[in-house]
């Protein structure tokens, strides 16, 4: 049986994700910070999941992570599901350094953790949900835009250093569009369900892309945002 930690699956997508790999044989701790949700999910598998109240801009993430992997009996897979961003708002430094704190601080200490781990065990795969946003800057959000962008590159040098540690770890960047997290507080074009970007995530991961755009289309967004012109873009 495979093992797995999801970092922030309470909500949205890492619980969605976590329901998946349950229903495909996998025994999975995961972290929240939703302790009343967090009570709801323990019914769902008593003997594959173990679920630990978790803040990862705290200074707990190696005892908690450690006490998963010791009752996991160690992890094959660890995902970082973990994000805040007030999409719809731009309310001042307050609000844009959340971002930061979790999307930029919190990330890089699971992200280094997790890749530390598989160094010594000699195998693994961290995955990351990014963002399309992190393709570009936005007035809206700025810091959102900012820390997903750091997430992309900081994923991509993880990459560079497995391929020349000559080790099999894998390392996925999943960029979704928009998903009906709570996060963004109104509908949007595209928006898929959490139910329907875990399952896209779950087979991106069997598959251990380097990449991975959710939902599918999104990637025609991402080739767009590439190559538009500076003058365009800012334009719209």
């Amino acid at each position: 049986m495979k093992t797995a930690i999801i970092i922030g699956a309470s909500t949205g997508i890492g619980r969605a994700l976590a329901k998946v790999l349950l229903a495909n044989n996998y025994k999975v701790g995961i972290t929240g910070v939703e302790k009343e949700i967090l009570k709801e999910l323990s019914q769902f598998d008593i003997n594959h999941l173990k679920i630990e109240y978790f803040d990862c801009t705290a200074n707990q993430s190696s005892a908690v992570i450690n006490g998963l992997i010791k009752w996991l009996g160690g992890i094959d897979l660890i995902v970082f599901s973990a994000g805040i961003g007030h999409l719809d708002k731009n309310l001042g430094f307050t609000i844009e350094n959340e971002a930061n704190e979790l999307n930029v601080l919190a990330f890089t200490k699971i992200a280094d953790k997790s890749f530390r781990y598989f160094e010594k065990k000699g195998h693994g795969h961290f995955v990351a949900i990014t963002s399309i946003a992190g393709l570009k800057g936005n007035r809206i959000a700025p810091a959102y835009h900012a820390a997903k962008s750091y997430q992309i590159n900081y994923l991509e040098g993880l990459r560079h250093k497995a391929k020349h540690s000559n080790l099999p770890i894998t390392i996925s960047d999943i960029r979704p569009g928009f998903v009906d997290t709570g996060l963004v507080n109104k509908k949007h074009f595209w928006m898929a369900t959490s139910e329907k970007a875990a399952n896209q995530i779950f087979r991106i991961i069997k598959k251990k892309k380097d990449i991975g755009y959710v939902t599918k289309r999104w990637y025609i967004i991402a080739l767009i945002l590439k190559i538009i012109p500076n003058w365009l873009y800012h334009k719209l």
